[in-house]
């Protein structure tokens, strides 16, 4: 029978006072809290099963809110979506809701979020900000999300700044989701993950990563390698394996 296990983490990094991802994997999920080794969950292929990170903005208040409110949101209504349509309507609902929540001392909270749905034959690949989702294979590492960041100058790998979010700001903007769709077969894997994993590790080096290590160890050796690197950041990510007839 064709399943879907995924292994993730979630942690602080080393810069940061607290965590402020969220991540979500079909009905379970887990906001601003701190795991320092994977942990592996297995669904059968066949209702849609969502696998998503979302990254609270640094620097500004109710960050964590934000992004536990869009993860849990999307953990209610994962097993309805079908389609791209439903995944737009669902991020624009999810950001609407964080408007919502906000108020107060909480008037600019926002979040990025990027995941992945999980079909028989297909998988839908969506995010609002510079979370990722890649595709992983033989030929390596293939990003799926689209990055809401502005142009880099020369010689610049990264920036902190992003062009929208959920949420973010002190009036409600409204957002245009990323989404893509794509084939899936068993033997597949995809990575999803926040800044704190690509900002300070390249491309190069995450695709070296999954290629020499299962799912699980994949996943630690990519925290590892992003603590190594300074971790300037929080970090959440999940590896996705597609398994079975």
């Amino acid at each position: 029978m064709p399943y879907v296990a995924v292994s993730a983490l979630s942690h602080p990094g080393l810069l940061r006072e607290r965590n402020e991802d969220s991540l979500v994997i079909g009905p379970w999920t887990l906001c601003a809290t701190v795991t320092e080794s994977p942990q592996t969950l297995v669904f059968p292929l066949g209702t849609p099963l969502v696998v998503a990170v979302a990254d609270g903005l640094g620097g500004q208040p109710g960050g964590d809110v934000a992004s536990a409110l869009v993860v849990r949101r999307i953990a209610s209504i994962g097993p309805a979506l079908s389609g791209e349509d439903a995944v737009h309507d669902a991020l624009n609902a999810c950001n609407r809701a964080v408007y919502e929540a906000a108020g107060g001392d909480r008037t600019a909270m926002g979040t990025t979020v990027a995941g992945a749905v999980f079909r028989p034959g297909s998988l839908l690949a969506f995010n609002v900000g510079d979370s990722r989702v890649f595709a992983a294979s033989d030929d390596g590492l293939r990003q799926l999300s689209v990055d809401d960041s502005p142009p880099l100058a020369p010689g610049q790998r990264t920036t902190s700044l992003v062009t929208q979010c959920l949420g973010g700001t002190p009036a409600y903007r409204a957002v245009r989701p990323h989404v893509t769709t794509v084939p899936l077969s068993p033997g597949d894997r995809c990575l999803v993950c926040t800044d704190g994993v690509t900002d300070p590790l390249t491309t190069d080096v995450l695709d070296a990563v999954m290629r020499e290590h299962d799912d699980g160890r994949a996943v630690f050796e990519l925290w590892k390698a992003a603590i190594e690197a300074g971790g300037p950041d929080n970090i959440t990510l999940a590896v996705a394996r597609v398994g079975g007839e």
